[in-house]
């Protein structure tokens, strides 16, 4: 008698569903070590990095309690990775949440304090810290799905420094299939991350082998037209010239116009110095550059992609060139007789694309002949993505999936689209996706009988993303079409080299585990020493305690201050007090004001509104990593930052300030007019170096903008070196408007509705600048603004905080004639 087949065992766990999860001993030896350390986890693609962080989830759930969080990089991930938890967990769906940018902050901040596990995109994690939304003091197991997006300022590693310093019992798990391409880049996701441990699992190890299978790769070369070839020549020959430019300039080297991404980046350099020298040939020179950017990306474009696209492109720079303020660049490109021949080549081209050819005849193969179910075609380009959908469509059953974001001539797909595709893919009921990258990164789709590259990948951790869906349950194929003689040829071998360096490292890596965490010790000790004895920032003030860098005046016209504040008052000292309306106070005014004026209380955080289109810059995290800061996150209506009820920042790179003068969609006239009509106290900070270098605009016309910001709209301009000052800039103004003022924040200018007795404040609280305190207070005594109006000086030091000299600057306010 033949044995009968025995089900796999299973894990058992209280928070899991029984006979849910194949027990699988790599995935229980990964999971114990994350269990009890900082640990990033490198799995091979489809071999379930995700149910290793589910096993470490429910462990600490169940010993210590509290929430766990799991971020991966999109939101079809994410929705994924929440689909397989509530399948997985013996927890409430309820208490499985979903965090992206769909969902109202509102919302997310009411659904997090219910949630025990919360699946989120890092963008909106990251707003909601800065934001003081939500806290990570209870999290007890955050994870990390593609770690290996923890370099630069990626918001992963916000996230991470966060978390180590706000929760109470942190641990943190960090997931890839491909970490980094050397053992330099895979130490920086762990320091980024705060990882301590790293274990490494290869196909080649005895517990993995089994769950894997062979996939093939292979290259397919592809011819291109005669007619291709010379509309790429074409524009060949036009870069070689404008390159001979530039190495006239002594810029570049070479003229050849396959250089390296890397030598035209070191131009753009080098351009950039001879513009900061005040030479005028780095402007022209820079122009020229630009030029040759856009002549590569269409190179590129008919290269590797298809002549369509390249059409789709020319039309895209030829609506630039006719638009208002279009750059010198774009316009000589279009006009160049060249070009416009090799346009018209490309027009008239009536042929099939030869990589068209061969994807629709390698789907026949595999589909066809072979009997198999499932495709995957990726591709660098959206244009390229709906083109070869629309063919493929006349002989398959093929969908596209490109990413959300929309522009001209290619609109993206929405989440609950993308969640569509998907299901119908994983469910037969289509045989061919066609996708761009965002389906590279830990997508379950189900294994594919074939993975075409459309083009090659020239990062290996793309390459090897993509090659993982495919090989899961049985063999596999991945087929990468290469133009000869292409772009494409270098990328393929760039991508060889660079999967093999990343193989080779991985290995390496489980050599020498222990000595890597020994590295990773003492670098985060170091760090941790260093941050003991950084010595506390200070504020940048001229030998009378000023700051030099000011140009105009903040008092909007207010007159016969009685002395200028000295360095004590600049550092935020407790002794004195900002007279709002300026003009000459009496000792006993002064005291009778200080005895009657509720205080700021000690210990409360300083708050400063923050335009959530700030996120671009790093200014308002630095200001939330400070304990005595609250940084709130909205939509303003006016201005980037809002420091007080009276001061309202508007924070402008050099390139932009001079931007916003010469043209765009607002000046900064028209913004900082906006602001003053808001708010008394209107601050320009403009950030960075060369502020009289930028593009064609002569310094004069410069310091006039200058000056007509601080004399006609009465705005403050301030010059920081970069994001850094800005942050302590913003940090001492709202410090000495909230601690030492005395005020308020207020947001003037905020898109959604006051309540009534917010617009009543408003009023009040604008007569003489008087504020949000004074103007309760006079409201809670008087009842009405009316009341307040028509009340004498002696009536109104009735109300608390209202001393003789207040008292006085309302009724002057209020009483006086209007002059005009």
């Amino acid at each position: 008698m033949a044995a009968q087949d025995e089900e796999p065992p299973s894990i058992e766990h209280p928070l899991l569903e029984p006979d849910f999860l194949e027990r699988r001993l790599y995935q229980l030896k990964l999971a114990g070590t994350a269990a009890n350390d900082h640990t990033l986890v490198c799995l091979p693609t489809g071999l379930g990095k995700t149910t290793v962080s589910l096993l470490v989830t429910a462990r600490r759930l169940e010993e210590v309690g509290g929430k766990s969080l799991m971020l991966a990089p999109t939101k079809p991930l994410v929705q994924q990775h929440a689909d397989f938890y509530r399948e997985a967990l013996q927890i409430p769906d309820e208490e499985i949440v979903v965090f992206t940018g769909d969902v109202s902050p509102d919302d997310r901040a009411a659904m997090w304090e219910e949630a025990t596990v919360v699946m989120a995109t890092p963008q909106v994690i990251e707003n909601d810290l800065v934001g003081s939304r939500i806290s990570l003091a209870d999290v007890t197991h955050i994870t990390f799905d593609e770690c290996h997006r923890a370099t630069g300022d990626y918001a992963y590693n916000y996230i991470a420094e966060r978390y180590h310093a706000d929760a109470r019992d942190p641990l943190v798990t960090g997931m890839s299939a491909s970490p980094g391409g050397d053992e330099e880049a895979i130490l920086e996701v762990c320091e980024n991350l705060g990882l301590r441990e790293v274990e490494v699992m290869t196909e080649e190890d005895a517990d993995v082998d089994e769950f894997t299978h062979d996939t093939d790769v292979e290259w397919e070369r592809i011819d291109l037209p005669e007619e291709v070839i010379e509309i790429r020549d074409a524009l060949n020959e036009v870069i070689k010239e404008r390159l001979e430019k530039l190495k006239e300039l002594g810029v570049a080297s070479s003229t050849q116009p396959d250089q390296s991404q890397k030598d035209l980046n070191r131009m753009r350099a080098e351009l950039q110095k001879l513009i900061n020298n005040d030479q005028s040939e780095g402007f022209e020179g820079m122009s020229v550059h630009a030029e040759i950017m856009k002549l590569r990306q269409a190179v590129t474009l008919v290269e590797t992609q298809s002549v369509e696209a390249v059409c789709r492109y020319f039309d895209r720079q030829r609506n630039q060139a006719r638009s208002s303020g279009a750059s010198k660049a774009s316009q000589r490109l279009v006009s160049d007789p060249r070009v416009r021949e090799a346009m018209r080549k490309a027009e008239s081209f009536d042929q099939l694309h030869p990589k068209y050819r061969k994807t629709r005849m390698l789907l026949a193969e595999t589909l066809g002949l072979e009997g198999g179910e499932r495709v995957i075609v990726f591709t660098e380009s959206r244009d390229t993505a709906e083109a070869l959908t629309d063919f493929l469509s006349e002989s398959f059953d093929a969908k596209r999936f490109v990413g959300q974001g929309d522009r001209e001539g290619s609109d993206g797909m929405t989440q609950t689209e993308q969640q569509e595709v998907l299901d119908q893919f994983r469910g037969g009921e289509f045989e061919v996706l066609v996708s761009t990258s965002v389906a590279e990164e830990g997508l379950d789709v189900p294994e594919v009988d074939l993975v075409l590259f459309y083009e090659p990948v020239p990062t290996a951790i793309r390459s090897i993303q993509r090659k993982g869906r495919t090989g899961r349950q049985s063999e596999g194929r991945v087929v990468v079409l290469m133009a000869e003689d292409t772009r494409d040829e270098a990328y393929f071998w760039i991508s060889r080299r660079r999967e093999k360096e990343m193989e080779s490292e991985l290995r390496d890596l489980k050599g020498v585990a222990d000595d890597l965490e020994e590295e990773l010790d003492d670098s985060q000790q170091a760090l941790t020493d260093f941050d003991d004895d950084a010595p506390e920032s200070e504020v940048k003030v001229d030998d009378r305690g000023e700051n030099p860098d000011a140009v105009g005046d903040s008092s909007s016209g207010s007159e016969g201050v009685s002395e200028q504040p000295g360095l004590r008052d600049f550092a935020g000292d407790d002794g004195a007090e900002d007279d709002a309306g300026g003009g000459d106070r009496s000792d006993d005014a002064a005291e009778d004001e200080v005895e009657t004026h509720e205080p700021h209380a000690e210990g409360d955080a300083i708050e400063v509104v923050a335009d959530q289109r700030e996120m671009d810059a790093n200014i308002a995290r630095d200001l939330s990593r400070r304990e005595e800061i609250e940084v709130r996150l909205e939509t303003l209506e006016v201005g980037d930052y809002v420091c007080s009820d009276r001061v309202v920042v508007e924070r402008k790179s050099v390139a932009d300030f001079v931007d916003s003068l010469v043209g765009g969609d607002r000046s900064v006239f028209e913004q900082v007019g906006a602001m003053a009509r808001h708010y008394s106290r209107p601050i320009v900070i403009v950030e960075g170096d060369g502020l009289y270098e930028q593009r064609d605009v002569h310094p004069n016309a410069v310091r006039g903008a200058l000056s007509s910001l601080a004399v006609d709209f009465g705005a403050s301009v301030l010059r920081t070196e970069g994001e850094q000052e800005t942050t302590e800039l913003l940090a001492v103004i709202a410090g000495r408007e909230q601690e030492t003022a005395d005020r308020e924040v207020s947001v003037h200018g905020e898109k959604q509705s006051k309540t009534l007795a917010e617009q009543q404040e408003y009023v009040v609280s604008s007569i003489a600048e008087i504020g949000p305190v004074t103007a309760r207070s006079l409201l809670e005594e008087f009842g009405t603004v009316e009341a307040v109006m028509i009340a004498s000086e002696e009536e109104l030091q009735d109300a608390d905080g209202v001393g003789a000299v207040t008292a006085e600057r309302i009724r002057e306010v209020i009483g006086s004639e209007y002059t005009g």
